[in-house]
């Protein structure tokens, strides 16, 4: 919820001053974990004595059943509940409203009129005890917190997942050798080696030696990129093959990979980009509520004044209003239409990590996709091979040699041979070199495998004794099912881009081929995501779907994150949702599924609403002309019904998206698509 930057409670991180509604909100910044492991406790001892609260109200009646549900409800009320406390306390020390004073208040309410009933219970004739009411609204409402706390858990971990694949170890060089340092002493000036396999530390420029290096950390790319003395390096990026010696230009938080951490860290803690209905609601209800109780109190002391009855009623003209408005079917609203969308997505590989994403999809007006590995499939296959000689033996050749390569593109034509049962010919003296190719001799003859770029992926030209003996065409595939997704997109009213860090040439040949017409190309992750935020400046709701660790940041920045089924841990960390099929059509039925979702949510709400505000009149005692004051011995009892049914409303009106999911359920046509030169 929206915090004003006059509030009490806040802290500085980063150069960046935040501001809290709580403590607890606080605490849940600054410590998630131990925050969570706080709330599960509270959870736990919520739903242990709130269940027997609810079975012993309705299953059993006994003489001392009022002081058995008393002891019960305590811990419910006094510690799982404190958590809304500090909330109320901090909204009304920044004179606003918010849930938890609604919460508080009806059923802190509920708990004391409860309490007093239990130890007089004559000096109110008629009136029940409502335990079973402000025990079992703090635990539900309790339940959704703990799953928003898990969420945001996950996306801090996004951002130290990040950290964990650097070295911990710098090989230092300097004038009398190479020594090991820890990484974190390494600054701006100094000479680090990087050998093959290793992980570069800082961002820097090559001073000596060539290797390839595996940007996809970065870029989203897996096609390794040769470097050689003057060309730049950055941290995060993969040394594949060959030693480089690196001069260090940033280091520590300076460097690439430490931003881009800062900026998961930052974007995943202000993830609520919008303020929540239920706070919304509760901004104007508060008042109504706590305005209505008290003039129906005053009310009715005024009118009763010197009759005996001047202090009963007004005091059950007040608990009727309260509990009546009690917000249990608005804390129903979101988490029953959750539970069940959740479990109906699941089902068909679509998995929400969070209640909001729910709200921010079905918002979405544009939708970008990053390109390698998402749009296109990640590695390389065989597009075509020509060859002046036996095509079995240029294969079986080529396979002895590129099978010992790490080389993504090595990797798909080994791949591409063991599928079609070539057999492996041995080769000895085998050599690398970086930005070239690999070479080796098979059977007395000299073999060279030469590696260039194309637009479509690339190609291998294979020489035997220095005489040119054919090629292997390599392609990265469109996805068959994209261009159908784009298309629904489009229907459904959305724009969709793609952003990459391949080149511009590539970047525009896919999109022209999926009928994606806005796209950026040669994109950093820092870049990727100053695009999104441009795109968010101009007034969009923008979705993000990406698989790689470069995409983290992105999916932070964006409005709802959707990570891909071959997705690594980081990426899916930092989404929202995780599509878990192989499957992008899968995107476009996530979006119906959200709208479907809150669209139940607001029906949900206003329902709710629109119950609270039909009967708090009647709580007030608008009634009591016609029925006389003999109505306020049941009304606080019927009050309490009349909220159970408004939530069973809400569960049975929730249930009807099963129905809803099935008749919209999208599942286009399928066709193969391959990424050709424009």
């Amino acid at each position: 919820m929206f915090v004003p930057d006059n509030s009490t409670l806040k802290m500085e991180k980063n150069g960046k001053t935040y501001y809290f509604c709580s403590r607890d909100c606080m605490d849940k910044f600054m410590s998630p974990e131990d925050q969570i492991k706080r709330l599960k406790m509270r959870l736990i001892v919520a739903w242990l004595f709130s269940l027997p609260v609810l079975l012993l109200t309705y299953l059993t009646h006994f003489s001392a059943k009022d002081y058995v549900l008393l002891a019960l409800a305590l811990p419910v009320q006094f510690y799982a509940g404190l958590g809304f406390y500090s909330g109320a306390y901090q909204a009304i020390k920044n004179r606003m409203g918010n849930m938890d004073i609604l919460i508080s208040l009806g059923t802190l309410t509920a708990f004391f009129f409860s309490l007093f009933i239990t130890f007089f219970r004559n000096a109110i004739p008629g009136s029940g005890v409502y335990f079973d009411a402000s025990s079992f609204i703090i635990t539900l409402i309790l339940t959704g917190s703990f799953i928003e706390s898990v969420t945001k858990k996950s996306a801090g971990d996004a951002a130290s997942k990040l950290l964990e694949i650097m070295p911990k170890t710098a090989h230092l060089v300097t004038d009398s050798g190479v020594n090991d340092v820890p990484a974190d002493q390494v600054k701006a000036g100094d000479r680090i080696s990087i050998r093959a396999g290793e992980v570069i530390l800082a961002d820097g420029t090559v001073d000596d030696g060539t290797g390839d290096v595996d940007p996809s950390a970065i870029t989203g790319e897996q096609e390794p990129v040769t470097v050689k003395p003057g060309d730049r390096v950055i941290s995060g990026m993969r040394n594949m093959n060959g030693a480089i010696t690196v001069h260090v230009e940033k280091a520590g938080q300076d460097s690439t990979i430490s931003r881009i951490y800062d900026m998961l860290q930052a974007a995943s803690s202000g993830r609520a980009k919008i303020q929540r209905v239920a706070d919304i609601f509760s901004t104007y209800f508060v008042p109504v509520v706590l305005i209505s109780a008290a003039v129906s109190a005053i009310t009715w002391a005024m009118i009763l004044r010197g009759t005996g009855l001047d202090i009963a009623i007004p005091v059950l003209a007040f608990v009727s209003v309260v509990v009546i408005a009690c917000p249990c079917a608005i804390g129903l609203a979101a988490p029953i239409v959750m539970l069940i969308t959740s479990s109906t997505a699941s089902s068909r590989g679509i998995l929400f990590k969070n209640t909001s994403v729910l709200d921010r999809l079905s918002r979405t007006t544009m939708v970008v996709f990053d390109k390698t590995g998402t749009v296109t499939e990640s590695v390389p296959s065989i597009a075509r091979i020509e060859t002046s000689m036996d095509r079995g033996e240029f294969l079986s050749l080529a396979y002895a040699i590129e099978s010992h390569s790490n080389h993504p593109v090595a990797r798909a034509i080994a791949r591409y041979c063991r599928e079609h049962g070539v057999s492996e010919s041995a080769a000895s003296d085998v050599s690398e070199k970086p930005g070239s190719g690999i070479q080796g001799s098979v059977g007395g003859r000299t073999i060279i495998m030469e590696r260039s770029r194309e637009t479509t992926g690339s190609a291998v030209s294979m020489s035997v004794d220095g005489v040119p003996a054919g090629t292997i065409f390599m392609e990265y595939k469109i996805r068959p099912e994209m261009s159908d997704v784009v298309a629904k997109l489009h229907e459904m009213g959305m724009k969709v881009a793609m952003v990459s860090g391949d080149r511009s040439d590539a970047v525009e040949s896919v999109a022209r081929s999926t009928g994606i017409d806005i796209y950026e190309s040669e994109c950093t992750p820092e870049e990727k995501a100053a695009t999104i935020q441009r795109y968010q400046e101009k007034g969009e709701f923008v979705a993000f779907v990406g698989d790689g660790i470069n995409d983290a940041v992105v999916m932070e920045t964006s409005d709802a994150g959707i990570a891909v089924s071959n997705a690594s841990d980081i990426a899916m960390d930092a989404g929202d949702l995780i599509l878990a099929r192989d499957d992008l059509t899968l995107v476009a039925e996530a979006m119906i599924m959200a709208r479907l979702s809150m669209r139940k949510v607001r029906q949900n709400i206003g329902w709710a609403i629109g119950y609270n505000t039909i009967l708090i009149p009647v709580a007030a005692g608008i009634l009591v002309p016609a029925f006389g004051l003999g109505i306020y011995s049941f009304l606080p009892m019927l009050s309490a019904l009349a909220m159970g049914l408004s939530s069973t409303s809400v569960v049975l009106n929730s249930l009807i998206l099963k129905r809803s999911f099935r008749i919209t359920s999208y599942s286009g046509p399928v066709r193969s698509v391959v990424a050709s030169k424009a």
